[in-house]
């Protein structure tokens, strides 16, 4: 398959010694990372819920479950993208929202994800146990409408640790260190969290690939202080979201945040890198890899002219589209006339399809079309 790419393999289990983490420790010097491949990545599995949509693929697989990342796993990507937070008796658990909720007689309960203990975590939704019944999931929309969470594949809630165990062996784990953006956090907490993250890595993670990623700053810089076996990301919303702290709101600062700390990479809202092209020259240069996620990469052409950029891989919702339209477009036949306004592929010495050579000026029209999507 053309976007079957090559990843980080045979990686060793975390050393006990990274957990040592003091003042003063020093640290082995940054190794340079680079995805050998355009890798298209499954969101949150094989995509996230949208329950207030009306595309009824929204709500086809339960988003973050076991059942979600083996379902990715039947199509040729090498990574999924999925969101964790530790409990308060310190367990990893896999869930993208800050605050869950459940419906009781008619009345809606709110929690913290991070106030509840596993047991209480798990009790809601579908139960492992048949026997069991849980508690009736909800999940407030960004509208402040809190809608019973119904898709047509249910799963049941599930641990860091049982990913690692019941997920396809040769999957790789892009795992997102969720925080809350409107908290602030001490070194000392931030510390606490990411060793039980760590622990449940070096523990279960065997040879599998893992690439850590967050949009907590000094989360992104402790975890890679923290080891350096992993790569981590710094995840950005490029300016489509403000943020009070300034380093969350553009591609420079993403590039400096990521020099400073040492990290491998940036993770940014897709529509940042369409406003702003010229950034992608400046995180090459800087030796980072970088990474898009959002709903334009739910559209085959925006995905191709990332491609065509040189961005290193897209986090999409509709996986199993995106990897047959960004295939074709990749392999598509040579044009019949010199006419065509899209160059063809070449292949290299090893027969792998190398990226198509674009003017500045093609890649200034292609922008310009593009930015009809981002209106939108």
């Amino acid at each position: 398959m053309a976007l079957r790419t090559v990843l980080v393999s045979d990686v060793p289990s975390l050393p006990d010694s990274v957990y040592g983490l003091s003042e003063g420790l020093e640290l082995s010097k940054p190794k340079p990372f680079r995805l050998p491949g355009f890798s298209v990545i499954g969101h949150r599995g094989l995509g996230m819920n949208v329950l207030q949509s009306s595309d009824q693929r929204t709500r086809g697989v339960k988003e973050n479950s076991i059942l979600s990342f083996n379902s990715a796993a039947k199509h040729p990507i090498d990574f999924i993208e999925f969101d964790v937070q530790v409990t308060k008796d310190d367990c990893p658990v896999i869930f993208h929202d800050d605050f869950i909720y459940s419906e009781e007689n008619g009345i809606v309960n709110e929690s913290r994800v991070t106030d509840l203990s596993l047991s209480e975590f798990l009790l809601h939704g579908p139960q492992k146990e048949t026997e069991k019944v849980g508690k009736t999931l909800m999940r407030k929309s960004k509208e402040g409408k809190v809608l019973k969470w119904d898709v047509d594949l249910d799963d049941s809630l599930c641990t860091l640790q049982e990913a690692f165990e019941q997920v396809e062996q040769t999957l790789g784990f892009n795992i997102e260190l969720k925080f809350d953006d409107h908290t602030v956090y001490g070194r000392e907490f931030l510390v606490h969290v990411l060793r039980a993250v760590l622990q449940v890595v070096s523990d279960y993670a065997k040879d599998r690939p893992v690439i850590f990623s967050s949009f907590q700053p000094d989360a992104a810089k402790l975890v890679k202080e923290l080891q350096s076996t992993y790569p981590v990301f710094f995840l950005t919303d490029a300016g489509n979201e403000i943020h009070k702290d300034e380093r969350r709101n553009t591609l420079e600062e993403a590039i400096k945040v990521c020099v400073e700390g040492g990290l491998q990479g940036i993770v940014s809202e897709v529509k940042g890198v369409f406003r702003n092209p010229a950034a992608i020259a400046k995180i090459k240069e800087s030796n980072l890899s970088l990474l898009t996620y959002g709903k334009l990469n739910n559209v085959g052409e925006a995905v191709y002219m990332q491609y065509v950029m040189g961005i290193d891989g897209v986090i999409v919702d509709f996986v199993e589209e995106i990897i047959e339209s960004t295939t074709l477009m990749m392999i598509r036949p040579p044009p019949l006339s010199s006419s065509s306004p899209l160059p063809s592929p070449s292949k290299d010495d090893n027969g792998a399809i190398t990226r198509p050579e674009f003017s500045q000026k093609e890649i200034a029209f292609l922008l310009k079309l593009l930015s009809q999507l981002i209106q939108n």
